[in-house]
């Protein structure tokens, strides 16, 4: 009995790649929201935004949850607004932020299986 592992063709070893990767262009496109993300605070802020009906809200209705002034709230609404993760729309005296949908829908397909590609669903993941 040998103790040596037969030899592969590299071709053998690796699948085939499921749909094409992300590129040079879309993956500094990408970039600036990710970073604009990668703070505990504007990831909420986002993540309260499209809770919201309409995935639309106003910082008066963002401020109870969080302890952090209003200015502050703003400054990392700006921030995400400067990333290209929300629009703002001025009502009256209020300012609105709605979640710009090319954008969610990039960092969505950004962090898809491309096994759900095609059905719409993934096989993999808690429950499966």
């Amino acid at each position: 009995m040998s103790n040596s592992s037969p030899v592969l063709d590299d071709l053998d070893c690796c699948a085939p790649l499921a749909r094409e990767p992300l590129g040079a262009q879309a993956a500094a496109q990408v970039v600036p929201m990710l970073k604009a993300l990668a703070d505990p605070t504007r990831l909420r802020l986002l993540s309260l935004v499209l809770s919201h009906e309409g995935a639309e809200a106003c910082v008066c209705d963002l401020l109870p949850c969080f302890d952090l002034s209003q200015p502050t709230i703003s400054h990392h609404l700006k921030v995400l607004h400067e990333a290209g993760l929300l629009d703002r729309e001025k009502r009256g005296t209020w300012v609105f932020y709605l979640a710009r949908p090319a954008a969610m829908e990039a960092l969505g397909q950004l962090f898809t299986p491309a096994a759900a590609d095609a059905t719409g669903s993934t096989t993999t993941g808690a429950g499966a």
